[in-house]
């Protein structure tokens, strides 16, 4: 039987590039794969698919009983199909903490690596077989990483992420400033997106103190695009979060060349969150965040309510 190889919920360019890289390895190895998604992927990663000659992979609502699968870019059950427990996961491949929760019919290979990128991740266990790479593969390989790490500037960046990204870049001509921009003007254009649609763009469930939040990040080099929309995003967050079943969406809009985030502050909750859990002070509808890049290094080990 096919492996299915798919990332999170609401696919973000790693989550997008690093099944279609790993399915290729599998293959490579011999083992029928092929990369799945588990949502409709954002605009910067359907433009890295595009630009790398691939078709983006079927979007799959939940997977059979004993359907052998390979998870990667996440091992949080709230970001994968309802029936994963009743699948066959034959291996995890991730760069995020550990949550729990996943049930397996056996014995698999794990490995959670504190790296900026997946695929960065894969490429130490592709060890040798790496070489035989074509470039459509490193050049996915190479946009997950620059997004992930948004071009070297998020704290999770570590020096080996950047020394594979800067390999792959000489081994395709590719100058790494330019591609980026390309990237990040791609992730920037987010105007055929409904409101509800860029909640959930690049968004994960976390549970606080008691309280359910979903936590969105909008990284832009066009942050004005967002704002301009900043009273309907706002309107939209109860509806988002009351059928997504959480109490509060927390929204903040990253400028990738500032260097900072926005949180958007609709009401005396997320007043409180931003106070306990970045030390701002908050005088209006929104509040400046210097230096906030990361959500899995900054923004949620440091939520409290």
């Amino acid at each position: 039987m096919t492996t299915l190889v798919f990332g999170h919920k609401a696919p973000d360019t790693d989550s997008t590039g690093a099944p279609l890289i790993w399915a290729w390895y599998l293959s490579h190895k011999g083992e029928a794969a092929e990369a799945r998604l588990l949502g409709q992927p954002n605009t910067e990663a359907t433009f890295v698919a595009q630009r790398w000659g691939f078709d983006l992979p079927q979007v799959i609502e939940d997977v059979a009983n004993d359907q052998p699968c390979v998870i990667v870019d996440t091992n949080n059950p709230a970001e994968l199909p309802a029936n994963i427990n009743n699948a066959d996961v034959r291996a995890i491949i991730d760069h995020h903490k550990l949550v729990g929760g996943l049930e397996t019919k056996g014995p698999i290979d794990i490995t959670i690596r504190p790296l900026a990128c997946t695929v960065t991740v894969m490429h130490g266990l592709m060890g040798a077989d790496a070489a035989a790479m074509p470039d459509a593969i490193k050049g996915l390989m190479l946009s997950c990483i620059l997004s992930d790490t948004l071009e070297f500037r998020s704290p999770t960046t570590t020096e080996t992420d950047r020394a594979l990204a800067e390999t792959l870049a000489a081994d395709l001509g590719i100058n790494i400033a330019d591609y980026a921009a390309e990237m990040f003007a791609a992730k920037s254009d987010v105007s055929a997106f409904s409101d509800a649609e860029l909640i959930r763009m690049d968004s994960k469930a976390y549970e606080v103190g008691g309280t359910n939040f979903r936590v969105s990040v909008l990284e832009t080099t066009a942050p004005q695009i967002v704002m301009d929309r900043k009273d309907s995003l706002m309107a939209s967050m109860p509806t988002v979060a009351t059928e997504d079943g959480v109490d509060q969406v927390l929204l903040f809009v990253v400028d990738i060349l500032k260097e900072e985030a926005t949180l958007l502050v609709p009401n005396d909750l997320v007043k409180t969150v931003a106070e306990k859990s970045f030390g701002a002070s908050v005088s209006g509808d929104t509040v400046v965040l210097p230096g906030i890049m990361s959500r899995k290094k900054q923004i949620i080990p440091n939520l409290a309510v």
